[in-house]
């Protein structure tokens, strides 16, 4: 209030309550911060170096011990500074922040499967998780060029274990030379069964039974059905975007690739890895032979 040169300030005490508590708020957040400031710098480093999820690098100190619980923030926190501006790492460094646009696709009556197992048949055991040795197969695309090649994936559902190889193009003959070798290289009670989508690539999948592995096909535009190895993907998508070449990608290259993501602690494991409990399951069935 002005009266000639003499000024009156007011108080309003709610304002002053306010600023006071975003203030104590502040102070809290910034101390805790800083309490934890070797554990905010092994994050940043993971996270820019190796690309690592911030949820996964919380929950694998905690799981291998190499932090106290009271020297670490948990992964809400962590995305809290990330907004905040508060630690090297900005939400461009985190993928799976990145909302993924779907787009329709065309599908073509010409390729339409005439045999093979429904995913109505798949057993029970098999849907919920508990037995070792069922796998999800799909293909990454690259660039949308005949010349280019293209990714065949598989995963394995109960440890979540990915199989990456580069192979010519998208064609049955190409998956089946493909798997043929894949089959040599597993052990033959780890590969029990595959599931796949109805794409014309996989329209004679099933004569892999033949050699014991039984082929179960997902009901048409049902990816979720497959969602472990769809959300496998999204996470190559990290190393290799839509659009971008695959046959530039060496098999050293791919191979990196492979390992990163079975090296990459998960919380739907307990923070261990897909590599770990997949070595814990081979082992077990050597056990058992």
């Amino acid at each position: 209030m002005d009266k000639g040169n003499y000024k009156k300030i007011r108080y309003f005490p709610e304002r002053g309550q306010i600023a006071y508590e975003n203030n104590r708020k502040r102070c809290r957040q910034d101390y805790k911060a800083f309490k934890c400031e070797k554990f905010i710098k092994y994050v940043e480093s993971k996270v820019l170096e190796e690309k690592r999820s911030l949820d996964s690098i919380y929950g694998r100190v905690l799981k291998q011990g190499y932090f106290k619980k009271e020297e670490v923030v948990c992964t809400k926190t962590l995305y809290n500074y990330v907004e905040a501006g508060v630690i090297k790492v900005k939400n461009i460094d985190l993928p799976e922040k990145v909302k993924r646009r779907t787009k329709k696709k065309t599908y073509s009556k010409r390729y339409k499967r005439t045999d093979g197992r429904s995913i109505e048949e798949r057993a029970e055991q098999i849907n919920n998780r508990e037995e070792f040795g069922h796998w999800e197969i799909d293909l990454v695309i690259g660039k949308k060029d005949k010349e280019d090649n293209v990714l065949l994936t598989l995963t394995e559902r109960k440890t979540r274990k990915e199989i990456i190889r580069k192979i010519e193009g998208k064609t049955i003959e190409a998956v089946q030379e493909c798997l043929d070798q894949i089959i040599k290289e597993v052990p033959r009670e780890a590969l029990k069964s595959i599931t796949s989508d109805n794409g014309q690539e996989f329209a004679r999948l099933y004569n892999i039974e033949e050699k014991g592995i039984k082929v179960y096909y997902a009901h048409p535009y049902s990816s979720y059905e497959r969602g472990q190895n769809e959300n496998t993907n999204g996470i190559i998508r990290r190393f290799i975007p839509k659009g971008m070449e695959i046959k530039k990608f060496s098999d050293e290259k791919l191979k990196k690739i492979e390992k990163w993501i079975n090296t990459m602690p998960r919380r739907n494991l307990g923070y261990s890895t897909a590599e770990e409990l997949y070595q814990e399951e081979v082992e077990n069935l050597e056990i058992c032979a």
